[in-house]
């Protein structure tokens, strides 16, 4: 179980603090639920204390595994199939999955594809969201600012 001020990371909203734990009545069932606030854009998110697990949220990572992760960045290889829906499904499992290299992994094989081709809608708002996840960890694990981890992934994954 985690504590207000824990930095966790949530697969599909990216790393935050927890922020209060609070017990709330949802359709006539009262449950625990972390309230778990996301730095980048001021999101406050409700995550039942009793489905972290199945979930998927976890602590964030160590500030020496952010920078071996951010080493790593250039040397990620992708493949991603020319099948539109197909490589929907997979990226959103890769994010799902909640592991960081599978998340920039994501953002390099779309933005690359982006480069070469364009990107439709969903894909886009997929990049802009598996950033967010990717950057948010990083920034809150190594005491960073957000444009500056920014910054440097967009140029390890050119």
């Amino acid at each position: 179980m985690f504590r207000v001020g824990d930095m966790i990371a949530h697969p599909m909203h990216g790393a935050g603090i927890i922020d209060s734990i609070e017990e709330k009545s949802i359709n006539g069932t009262v449950r625990q639920y972390y309230m778990f606030k996301i730095p980048v854009g001021g999101m406050l998110v409700m995550i039942p204390t009793a489905n972290c697990s199945e979930i998927g949220v976890r602590p964030i990572i160590k500030p020496d595994e952010a920078d071996s992760l951010m080493e790593a960045l250039p040397e990620i290889e992708i493949d991603m199939t020319q099948n539109w829906n197909r490589r929907y499904r997979e990226n959103m499992l890769r994010i799902k999955s909640g592991d960081l290299m599978e998340v920039a992994r994501v953002v390099k094989g779309l933005m690359a594809r982006d480069n070469d081709k364009g990107l439709s809608t969903g894909e886009r708002k997929m990049l802009r969201s598996a950033k967010q996840i990717l950057i948010s960890e990083i920034v809150l694990s190594t005491s960073s600012n957000y444009e500056d981890i920014e910054e440097k992934i967009i140029q390890a994954l050119a």
